[in-house]
């Protein structure tokens, strides 16, 4: 089934192009670049994000397939539109040097094993505990927010050469992590189709 675009997201789009041109991302890489800044309507995200475009096609092919999207918080899985996802963190609990949303990406782990798309956009210690996993995922959105811990585990996320989406400074969220995932759901499996 085709996705409706709404006129108004059709016109926040073109008013985007038309600030910002976007037209030097490979095509994946623009969907991520242009969907994360719609979400929160800062153009300084063109600088900050970092992802690689052949990352970004086999995580598409692998989300197509029927991969398994797993997020930290429901706040993301409440922002990601035509797909399921696993979050265990009500399921979780914090003990001696382990958080809540550690022990969820534990128990999210151990439910969907290797493969799956990891989205992150809240929690620090969730991509931590991630990155201590032997996870092998097809992609790991992580974006995470704050001042303690979110910056230093974006530069772990993107120095364990795992596939990845990540930004450089302390910004960060639900919202444009959902986004991102987002962005490749909705762009198109076809190279005939046109991408909204």
């Amino acid at each position: 089934m085709n996705r409706v675009v709404h006129p108004i997201e059709q016109e926040s789009f073109r008013r985007l192009r038309a600030r910002l041109d976007t037209s030097r991302f490979p095509p994946l890489t623009r969907a991520v670049v242009e969907r994360v800044i719609h979400s929160a309507a800062d153009l300084d995200y063109a600088a900050d994000l970092v992802m690689d475009e052949a990352e970004l096609v086999e995580a598409h092919s692998a989300l197509h397939g029927g991969a398994p999207v797993v997020v930290d918080v429901e706040m993301v899985a409440a922002g990601i539109t035509r797909r399921d996802t696993v979050c265990r963190l009500k399921d979780a609990r914090s003990g001696p040097g382990l958080t809540r949303s550690a022990h969820a990406i534990r128990l999210a782990y151990e439910e969907v094993g290797p493969g799956a798309l990891w989205v992150i956009g809240c929690a620090p210690t969730a991509l931590e505990e991630l990155l201590a996993l032997d996870a092998a995922p097809a992609l790991v959105i992580g974006l995470p927010v704050g001042f303690v811990g979110a910056a230093e585990s974006k530069a772990a996320l993107r120095e364990s050469g795992l596939p990845a989406v990540s930004n450089v400074s302390e910004k960060g969220g639900s919202a444009v992590a959902a986004a991102a995932l987002n962005a490749l759901l909705y762009h198109p499996t076809s190279p005939s189709e046109e991408p909204s």
